[in-house]
């Protein structure tokens, strides 16, 4: 499965995920954009979705669907585990609540579409107000290999890794990651998220010390992860 990336609205990222010739739209923002590659590539957009249901991802969705006779599938009726079938490989959905409780997650042969559930070097605030449920899919993301791409819907690198720099005192992960970030094409892989992202480093000693100087409670993973969600 090919993965293009599309920029649109500032910051925000959508996707068309396509093998021979037919196509997938994951928050299909840029509907312009996408239209004029189906054109030059020969594709045929079969099914438009989204990752959640904030108006900056759902903004070309109808406009998309009706203008392309691709289906809408809407992401509210998605299960854990669905497959979706384009062309001749499968998509499966992954139900990620926390940043929204709508919130879900694709995976594409080596390749996950996060949303804003997982950024590249942070994590979408926690809307939904369930910080558990949070937990529980960022878990459920980092299960996956570590040379899995990291698709994301917004572009907050540089922001990010600025304020990963103030909770570590050994930068060279961080400078690392910033020598091979490309603002055309924002992809990490869930490795070096594992390795410069606070948000997945709940185990590591030096977060957890950080936690313990805040006088915040780590005797269990849960409380780190909640703790580190609490730090500004």
């Amino acid at each position: 499965m090919k993965i293009k990336q599309f920029f649109y609205g500032g910051d925000n990222l959508g996707y068309l995920l396509y093998t021979g010739i037919h196509a997938l739209a994951i928050d299909g923002g840029a509907v312009d954009e996408i239209k004029a590659f189906i054109r030059q590539t020969g594709l045929t957009l079969v099914f438009v979705t989204n990752t959640h249901g904030h108006g900056d991802h759902t903004v070309g969705t109808d406009r998309l669907a009706n203008e392309t006779g691709a289906t809408y599938m809407d992401h509210h009726r998605f299960v854990d585990g669905q497959s979706i079938e384009v062309g001749e490989e499968t998509i499966t959905v992954r139900l990620t609540p926390g940043h929204t409780s709508d919130s879900v997650s694709f995976a594409s042969g080596d390749s996950l579409i996060t949303g804003d559930t997982l950024f590249n070097a942070t994590v979408g605030n926690c809307f939904s107000g369930d910080l558990k449920a949070f937990y529980r899919s960022i878990r459920l993301l980092m299960n996956y290999p570590e040379s899995t791409k990291i698709y994301a819907g917004h572009d907050y690198i540089k922001a990010s890794l600025a304020f990963a720099r103030t909770l570590t005192t050994d930068h060279s992960a961080i400078d690392a990651y910033t020598a091979r970030y490309d603002r055309h094409h924002v992809v990490s892989t869930l490795g070096e998220e594992k390795a410069v992202n606070p948000y997945l480093r709940f185990n590591d000693l030096e977060m957890i010390n950080l936690l313990k100087s805040k006088e915040l409670p780590v005797e269990t993973e849960y409380q780190r992860w909640e703790g580190i969600m609490s730090i500004e």
